[in-house]
This record gives C-alpha cells, sequence and structure tokens, in this order.
C-alpha cells in the first residue's frame, strides 16, 4: 500500500516597513526582512544589511530576493534606499559614494540600536564597493559579501559615457541610467577619483566572499580577481554562472541566497544577540515572540512555534496546545509500535495514528468534565490478526499515554 507523505510548506519571511535618519538628519526609507515564524520561532540567527546596485532601490528585484530570500533562511535583513533613490528623502545630485558610505554606517547603527548589531554585509554592484568601505566602521562586522562589485568604485564613471565631458565643463549634467534621467555633479566625480575607497582590504577583519558572474558585461570578473587577491584572512570566491549583472533572473538571486546564507552561518551565527542558551536534553522552554498567543518552543536540539486559532484571538502561526499534546500522544504511540515490532522482527511497513480530544460532562454537570482521548491506529503490513491485535494492546504501554493514566501532580514556581 502507498505511504502518505506530509510536505511542510515554509511560510513566507515577514517584512516591515521603517524610516530612520541620515547623518544630516533626512529620512531614509527602509525595510526590514525577517525569518517567517516556522524558521527559529521568527528569532533571526543573525542580522545583516544589504545595499543595493548604482541607482536602483531596496525593492529593486535581486535586492529584494536577496534579503527575503536570506530571512527565509533565519537572517534578519535591513535593506534600504540611499539619500536621494527610491523612497529616501534628500537630493541624488548632492551625494556621492563617500555619502553612500556614510549612509550605510548609520544604517548598521540603527539597526544595532532597535533590532541587533548586523553582523553580516551584503553589497550588489556599486552597493558592494560601499559594504568593503564601510565594513572597517562597523565593529559588529564579522562576514561581508560582495555581488559584481567593482574593485575601484570609479569604475561607476564609465557609465556617463559622452556626458562627463559636460559634467567637467558645467558642473553638472543629466546622465540616463538604466533608461532614468539623473543629475551628475562634478563633485561624485572628484569624491570617486580622489578617495581611497577600497575599505582597507588588506587589513580586512571580516571573512569576505566575493561572487562575480564570469559573462557580466557591465562589470567584468578581473573585478572579482583583484578584490579577492586583495584581501586577507578568510575568503571565498563563488561564480554566479551565466547570470547577468543585475541578477535579473529569480533563479540566479535565490542561487546567490542560499549560497550566502550557507557561507555566512560559519562566521556570523549566534552574533545577534550572543550566543543563546539551548535547554538541557528532556527540558523545553516556552516564550511569547511578537503576538500575545505566538510562542517560540525550544528544546536541546529543535526550535518551533505554538499558537491559537485566529477566532481566539492567535495569529495560528503554529498548532495549537492541545494538538501539540495529541501530537505527543500519537508521536508516542507509533514510535512504541514500531519498537516493539523491530524487536520481535515483525513485517510491520507502516504506522499512523489518528487523535482527537474532547470534554464530556458527567451527570449532565457542565463544570464536571472528563478528558476523553480517542485514538485509532492504522498498522499496514503482512501481519496475522494475532499480531495485529498484540500491537495494538502495546499501544497502551506507551509513556505518554501513562502519563496520562497516571495521577500528576504539576510543580509551578516563579523564575
Amino acid at each position: 500500500m502507498g505511504r502518505s507523505r506530509l510536505i511542510l510548506v515554509p511560510m513566507k519571511p515577514r517584512s516591515s516597513k521603517i524610516t530612520f535618519e541620515n547623518a544630516s538628519g533626512e529620512g531614509l526609507a527602509a525595510r526590514l526582512d525577517l525569518p517567517p515564524y516556522s524558521v527559529g520561532g521568527g528569532v533571526p540567527t543573525a542580522y545583516a544589511v544589504f545595499a543595493h546596485c548604482f541607482t536602483c532601490s531596496m525593492d529593486f528585484p535581486a535586492a529584494s530576493r536577496i534579503s527575503r530570500g536570506l530571512a527565509e533562511r533565519g537572517f534578519g535583513v535591513l535593506r534600504f534606499d540611499f539619500t536621494g533613490l527610491g523612497s529616501s528623502d534628500g537630493d541624488f545630485a548632492n551625494t556621492n559614494f563617500s555619502s553612500n558610505v556614510q549612509d550605510l554606517v548609520r544604517a548598521a547603527e540603527f539597526l544595532g540600536e532597535t533590532e541587533g548589531a548586523p553582523a553580516l554585509l551584503v553589497g550588489h554592484s556599486l552597493g558592494g564597493a560601499a559594504v568593503l568601505a564601510a565594513a572597517p566602521q562597523i565593529p559588529s562586522v564579522e562576514a561581508v559579501v560582495t555581488i559584481a562589485a567593482p574593485a575601484d568604485p570609479a569604475h561607476v564613471i564609465g557609465n556617463f559615457g559622452a556626458s562627463r565631458d559636460s559634467i567637467e565643463r558645467d558642473g553638472q549634467a543629466e546622465v540616463s541610467l538604466a533608461g532614468r534621467a539623473f543629475t551628475i555633479k562634478r563633485q561624485f566625480i572628484e569624491d570617486l577619483e580622489s578617495g581611497d575607497h577600497d575599505g582597507g582590504l588588506g587589513s580586512l577583519d571580516a571573512a569576505l566572499l566575493v561572487m562575480h558572474g564570469p559573462l557580466d558585461r557591465t562589470v567584468s570578473i578581473e573585478n572579482a580577481r583583484k578584490i579577492y587577491d586583495a584581501a586577507r584572512g578568510y575568503k571565498s570566491f563563488v561564480t554566479l554562472g551565466d547570470a547577468d549583472h543585475l541578477l535579473g533572473r529569480k533563479d540566479d538571486a535565490d542561487y546567490a541566497a542560499d549560497v550566502i546564507a550557507a557561507w555566512a552561518k560559519r562566521y556570523v551565527v549566534g552574533k545577534a544577540a550572543g550566543e543563546s542558551t539551548r535547554p538541557e536534553p528532556g527540558h523545553v522552554t516556552v516564550a511569547e515572540i511578537a503576538r500575545p498567543f505566538t510562542n517560540q518552543v525550544t528544546t536541546a536540539r529543535h526550535d518551533f512555534v505554538a499558537d491559537e486559532p485566529a477566532k481566539v484571538g492567535g495569529a495560528d502561526e503554529g498548532p495549537a496546545p492541545f494538538e501539540l499534546l495529541l501530537a505527543g500522544l500519537g508521536a508516542c504511540t507509533s514510535m512504541t509500535v514500531r519498537m516493539y515490532a523491530e524487536r520481535k522482527k515483525w513485517p510491520l511497513e507502516h504506522v499512523a495514528v489518528e487523535l482527537k480530544h474532547e470534554r464530556i460532562p458527567q451527570n449532565g454537570d457542565p463544570k464536571d468534565l472528563e478528558e476523553h482521548f480517542h485514538r485509532v491506529i492504522s498498522v499496514e503490513g503482512p501481519l496475522s490478526d494475532e499480531q495485529r491485535a498484540r500491537l495494538i494492546e502495546i499501544a497502551e504501554r506507551c509513556p505518554v499515554h501513562r502519563a496520562l493514566e497516571n495521577p500528576k501532580v504539576i510543580h509551578t514556581r516563579e523564575k
């Protein structure tokens, strides 16, 4: 007979819009992506800041997909619009690479003040150059990731084409970038050409992951080699295959998120709020998270969420308390039956348990309730009638079953 299979579909990451001020007091629009409650109870394993590409925004597809992908894998990610871009205040014409780095440092400070200090910086294209320059100014950073980043931020000047002469001559000019018009001032070019923006790669304390596509026609892969060679300490390189510069395909952004999450956890897990102390084996902790009825359940090796249904004020993010109780009885029943069959070497192929709980009034008194647990056990395989009957009998010896039937004493005290 075929076996049924339980497929767990992860909940979507949570995302909220926020605003913080840059060094000049202008409001920068941001979005905080957090893990779904089904991943670690929604508590991030570490926090990250994502810096988007030149003239892009925090909602640009690659930025959004990678940030949300990292959130799905347990990270809390702050992405934001640099001054004068997207929904942020300020005039883009008055910004430059140095001001972008300042915005990035301020974003890290804000995240540390409100959620947790970032242990990871991720930057795409010119945002990659920005995270390299900002990293030495953010003490909490343990790992840095660049995606299709130029080795020299001045590389972006090549996008100005013939307009550069007008910028030099007239002090500013309108430049078309990705189909949109931007005013570029002479100070922008001067800042790129005069500043030391390599972020001190030779003395970078953080681990470094360089990601780049060999077919990138906007920023050649030679830039990745220069960044990698200049860095010291722990460093890694991962090719993005045939991905374009902007990681326009969803699969490319998802792949980047997969790799970053797997790589970064070696360096940053536990940096968000210090290493957590897990319960000892056989112990369980339960604590509210986010909403009044939503609770994170933590055991020695596992995390999951318990909640109430929406009809009683919960968010329905996890099983309700009595559902967990039934699950414990059902799991214990199945395991007890399996262990007995294995010991007897009986041909048991599959066990399934269906459970239901109800309270039945006694003698017509609605206050005098008796707890009833209904359990239906299915055993599959070429078993004899005697073997089947014995397995159902053995189910009565399940330790959780006995615990529910035995007299109980619950000791409660305040911690």
